[in-house]
């Protein structure tokens, strides 16, 4: 048993022994035998707070904080506060958009004809009566008009 400034590393280490889960005192038991050869100052330091000549490491906040892409979808994701919200501009009044009963010829073969043909207003008002009548299909719709509005504004 060695005998340090009033610390005697022979009864922590029966401590450790009876204790071993005592992660207080295996870290008292490693600063003291790391300082047998430092100044008594120093091991009373270390008996007293374990943590106090632990250095310090720099630490990169920019890693840490930094979020990949897959962080960014997982992140939206788990909101639960999902919107979606109209471009700014006038909102179209799909009210006024009537759907006559005589319009049996009306399918998206249809539309798509009259888009490769040129006539971009028709085939944009076929769209809008096909995502009346298909409110499920809406949203597809939609993106066909606004493909079919840019090609008529480039022309």
């Amino acid at each position: 048993m060695e005998q340090n400034n009033n610390i005697n590393i022979g009864e922590i280490e029966a401590v450790v022994a009876s204790y071993p889960w005592w992660s207080a005192a295996r870290i008292l038991l490693a600063r003291c035998q790391s300082l047998d050869k430092q100044e008594a100052a120093t091991r009373l330091i270390a008996a007293l707070h374990p943590t106090a000549l632990v250095p310090k490491r720099h630490i990169d906040t920019a890693q840490l904080t930094h979020l990949t892409t897959d962080d960014l979808i997982d992140r939206f994701l788990k909101r639960s506060d999902y919107r979606i919200v109209a471009e700014e501009g006038a909102a179209e009044d799909l009210a006024e958009v009537e759907i006559e009963a005589d319009d049996d010829m009306i399918s998206e073969e249809l539309a798509e004809i009259y888009k490769n043909q040129g006539l971009y207003s028709e085939a944009i008002a076929i769209y809008r009566k096909l995502s009346l009548l298909n409110s499920e299909k809406s949203i597809y719709f939609a993106g066909l008009i606004e493909e079919i509005e840019g090609k008529k504004d480039r022309k």
